[in-house]
């Protein structure tokens, strides 16, 4: 795919500038017990917030520029130009004949607040060694030219309600929220947007700088949509979706809207899943829902979109694992795409096996910055360079 040139020169010249002022992947594994451990994982020490400028040190060392952009840009079919997002299109409503809005209306962003010193941002979840969000939120505020810190906080469930208190009583102006306390965090919201209805999950938190209520938001589903390539089209197709989590259902919405006609949702626990589907088929009446035993042999022959939206293969205790095996995916179409919504590493074994089965594919890192362009605009009422954002990512992973 050909860089666009204007980016490219605009990367060194901000490289050069910075520079001049400070003088053999393993065989495929298979299988689910990356998920099932009895003992909780090894998570990295994670360092103390850094300051932007510590931060803007460091972006500015890595010599590698050219290798970044091409590198990533010849191993991936990614779907539009490393240069130019694709708008967000308009979508049709699936229950009128009406056009409607994407999820999280533009109105429902924030009017820009009076500039302070410095604002404050923060991650929260557990584990959160692998997180590469501070990086990519520290260039999105730069290129608007706020003065803001990212902290990424590692939060487990018991001290959620802890974590809350600090965030509202210490001058935080907004944090996101991931996994395990997507669904947990909404206990402690002041509203919850209609971005955040269907989906069920919370992943980014505006805290009101007047009256310090919280209101809860999802960017994944926007997040989920803008990745996936303008040239693949959605309506009338089956999708098979590997995981029932909070990116499971951001993937469900956000393709829903574009008029699938079926969702095979494969999951651990079919009983479990009762009523996520119950709920799937009152929300979405036109749409089909079924699910199925994820640990057995998956037939993927009529299916037109695979989208692993589990852990599996991420950075840690489960990577290596693949969610389905090289056999399942041989039984996909050859016109088929398969969406791997990790992003760390940025290829995974899935996306290997679609590699050496010449199946097109993307894997998480749009998604990534999709979603984190959607919540600067909640925090500030302002409009990032998702360009400066993906940029900072891939120089990190």
């Amino acid at each position: 795919m050909a860089v666009n040139k204007e980016l490219l020169e605009r990367y060194k010249a901000m490289k050069a500038a910075k520079l001049a002022q400070q003088g053999n992947s393993e065989p495929p594994k298979t299988g689910f017990a990356a998920l099932s451990h009895s003992q909780p994982p090894t998570v990295a020490p994670v360092a103390q917030p850094e300051t932007v400028q510590q931060v803007n040190q460091t972006y500015s060392q890595n010599s590698r520029q050219n290798e970044i952009i091409n590198n990533y840009n010849s191993q991936f079919s990614t779907p539009q130009s490393f240069m130019t997002p694709a708008p967000m299109p308009e979508t049709k409503d699936i229950f009128s004949n009406t056009a409607s809005a994407p999820v999280a209306p533009q109105e429902q962003i924030h009017t820009p607040e009076p500039e302070q010193k410095i604002k404050k941002f923060a991650l929260i979840g557990y584990p959160l060694g692998h997180s590469m969000s501070e990086y990519i939120h520290l260039a999105g505020f730069k290129s608007m030219g706020i003065d803001a810190t990212y902290e990424i906080l590692p939060t487990p469930p018991e001290q959620l309600s802890d974590r809350i208190k600090y965030l509202r009583s210490n001058g935080y102006r907004g944090f996101n929220v991931t996994i395990p306390l997507k669904l947990p965090v909404s206990l402690f919201l002041d509203e919850v947007d209609p971005s955040a209805g269907v989906v069920n999950a919370i992943n980014t938190v505006f805290i009101d700088p007047q009256t310090n209520a919280l209101r809860g938001y999802n960017t994944d589903v926007k997040g989920f949509i803008s990745a996936v390539p303008a040239d693949f089209p959605l309506y009338n197709k089956t999708v098979a979706i590997l995981g029932t989590g909070g990116a499971a259902r951001a993937a469900i919405n956000a393709l829903a809207q574009k008029q699938v006609k079926e969702f095979r949702i494969y999951t651990r626990n079919i009983a479990n899943s009762f009523e996520l589907i119950d709920y799937l088929r009152k929300t979405f009446p036109n749409i089909t829902f079924n699910s199925y035993q994820i640990d057995q042999f998956k037939d993927f022959s009529d299916v037109n979109i695979l989208v692993n939206a589990t852990p599996i293969g991420m950075s840690g205790p489960a990577v290596g694992y693949t969610p389905a095996e090289e056999d399942e995916l041989r039984t996909l179409p050859n016109d088929a795409f398969i969406y791997d919504v990790v992003y760390n590493p940025k290829k995974t074994n899935l996306i290997r096996l679609a590699e050496k089965l010449n199946l097109r594919h993307i894997n998480g890192v749009d998604m990534l910055v999709w979603q984190a362009y959607e919540a600067q605009k909640i925090w500030t009422g302002r409009t990032p360079d998702f360009k400066d954002m993906k940029i900072a990512l891939l120089e990190n992973l």
